[in-house]
């Protein structure tokens, strides 16, 4: 099981941006060169967190991307569902009742406090402290 590639480069750029002091908006190409993703590529991820209301954009000459109003309590899961969707492990833990062997499969309490950990994890894990890791580690690489 492994995150998809642009639910990655989002947390990336998402903690990125809660590194930086508020307000603060980069053009798109230094936030790519910034966490290291591919602009074309990160171009889209960011209108998804823009969708989703995680990222505020705007155009022009000052232009850019900055943290939208209120993400400081953001958390890892906000950004990867904004991206892939609800957390699912296995379809036998799809709300819609998909799997018929649920209730009888000896599988099923397992996937189910998987999930329920791993989401809980993700719950906890809040950009503005990943952010401030970051920003620390930044200052003091830079020393």
């Amino acid at each position: 099981m492994q995150l998809t590639r642009a639910a990655d480069y989002a947390v990336r750029v998402m903690i990125h941006l809660a590194s930086l002091p508020s307000g603060t908006r980069l053009p798109l190409n230094m936030l790519a060169q910034a966490v290291n993703v591919p602009e074309s590529f990160l171009s889209k991820v960011l209108q998804s967190l823009t969708r989703a209301g995680l990222v505020a954009s705007r155009r022009g000459t000052d232009g850019g991307f900055t943290l939208a109003a209120g993400t400081n309590t953001a958390s890892m899961l906000d950004v990867i569902q904004a991206i892939d969707g609800p957390i699912q492990l296995n379809v036998c833990l799809a709300h819609d009742g998909s799997c018929a062997r649920s209730g009888n499969c000896p599988a099923h309490p397992v996937w189910l406090r998987a999930q329920e950990a791993l989401v809980k994890v993700l719950a906890e894990a809040r950009l503005s402290d990943m952010g401030t890791h970051a920003h620390s580690a930044s200052l003091a690489a830079i020393n």
